[in-house]
């Protein structure tokens, strides 16, 4: 839609051009608006396209009206700045002045205009009722790249990787990590340090003094009590930076109040063990056009000739999921089979074990893996994989790097591109508000 968008709006004539985004909202408290659907207002019907100025038929106003009504969806009328300002003009003004009347007349919602200038950046700005505009923080396409655009600058490209100027752009952010365990603690104290502005953590489970080994920050204290490990990995964050960086959420993500607040995230970090969780975290990247980076890590072993149990493989998976690309669904991540065979364990009494033999190590009924050294491996590579998409740095394009894999005992990586995994049609993209949350019924709001 973003690629449609710029190439709409810059023919290669230097002459403005318009179109029209109708977006749904996520649920919760904040304003997040997510681009739905897209109408492009033809150069020809245009009566006046200059390089300064330009005024289109009011008939796609009255499209946009009828597209939004429905569901009271909000209208943000966007044009082109082929000079490169990255401000509101007085025209801008004017023109709002005019057309926020009509769509507020015709759809009860929040409705706004943005500018678009030739390098891609983009600034929006909304207006409450007849009220003044007010800048939308951030405009965010999670692409290949992930570009972030704020009304104080359009220059985010020119942030360099591991610099403090990469620190104050991630300052602005909220990542949401979904499992905060073995390879979750790990992301999580990563993305403390580099300086997120907002962590949601949300694990459903406590710490025991089994994990102590791989999980960071926890103590033999913190297993005495049966801590959830969510709060105390907040109490982690809050020593290192401060309170009112953490959102601890002792829940499953299965649950309403964890996807509602991982819908005010702008990059999800699975590191969960379920084939439910990655449905979850999927459908949520798709519903609210969140990125996600999704992490695993496994250690396959077989029996030799005499019967012996050996280390077959050392392995690690980083998968970076763009909204509308490859789901993990599409990839094989978790299947069909694989959920329902996940919700028979979950439901069978012989369930732990069964759970234990699916561990880390398969076939080895290991409680207490000492893997802290495989998911380090795994979780940094996957808070690098969203450092090159954010602020890139890589010599070949993102795009080729949807998928990576890495082998400890082959000693070898390889990557899977974009365009070569299955996608399918996806009917939860900026699916937002919508109840029931995510598609699915037992989220619906009570």
């Amino acid at each position: 839609m973003y690629t449609t968008l710029r190439e709409h709006l810059f023919p290669g004539d230097g002459k403005e051009a318009a179109a029209i985004l109708i977006c749904t909202r996520t649920p919760g408290s904040a304003l997040k608006l997510l681009s739905k659907e897209l109408i492009l207002v033809p150069y020809e019907e245009c009566t006046v396209r200059q390089p300064h100025t330009i005024t289109w038929p009011g008939a796609y106003l009255e499209k946009a009206i009828d597209e939004a009504l429905p569901q009271s969806r909000s209208i943000i009328l966007v044009h082109s700045h082929p000079g490169g300002l990255f401000q509101f003009s007085g025209v801008d003004d004017e023109s709002d002045s005019g057309t926020m009347v009509s769509l507020f007349q015709g759809v009860e919602a929040i409705h706004g205009s943005a500018i678009m200038t030739p390098d891609g950046a983009m600034r929006a700005r909304v207006y409450h009722g007849g009220g003044s505009p007010e800048d939308i923080a951030m405009v965010t396409v999670p692409g290949d790249d992930i570009h972030y655009w704020f009304p104080d600058s359009s220059e985010q490209q020119t942030v360099l990787a591991f610099t403090s100027g990469m620190t104050t752009t991630i300052g602005h952010l909220t990542a949401a990590v979904i499992g905060v365990s073995g390879t979750g603690s790990i992301v999580a104290e990563q993305l403390t340090r580099l300086g997120f502005g907002r962590l949601i953590l949300i694990d459903h489970d406590q710490v025991e003094h089994k994990n102590l080994n791989r999980i960071l920050n926890s103590t033999q204290k913190d297993a005495k009590d049966s801590r959830a490990k969510v709060d105390v990995f907040a109490d982690a964050i809050e020593q290192i930076r401060g309170s009112k960086i953490a959102q601890a959420i002792n829940k499953t993500v299965f649950s309403r109040e964890a996807v509602v607040a991982v819908a005010d995230a702008d990059v999800i970090f699975c590191c969960v063990d379920s084939h439910q969780g990655r449905l979850i975290c999927d459908l949520m990247a798709s519903s609210f056009l969140v990125p996600l980076f999704d992490v695993g890590v496994t250690i396959p072993t077989r029996l030799s000739s005499k019967g012996v149990r050996q280390i077959h493989d050392v392995q690690g998976r980083i998968d970076y999921v763009r909204p509308g690309g490859s789901t993990l669904f599409d990839r094989s991540v978790y299947t069909a089979q694989s959920l329902s065979a996940e919700e028979l364990r979950n439901t069978d009494p012989k369930a732990h074990s069964e759970q234990v033999k699916q561990g880390y190590i398969s076939g080895i009924p290991e409680e207490a893996p000492s893997v802290i050294t495989l998911n380090m491996r795994a979780a940094s590579a996957c808070v690098n994989e969203f450092i090159a998409r954010a602020f890139p740095f890589r010599e070949d394009p993102n795009h080729s790097y949807a998928r990576s894999k890495f082998s400890l005992s082959g000693c070898y990586e390889e990557y899977e591109a974009e365009s070569a995994l299955p996608k399918s049609e996806n009917p939860a993209l900026a699916q937002g508000a919508q109840e029931p949350l995510l598609g699915l019924p037992p989220l619906g709001a009570v």
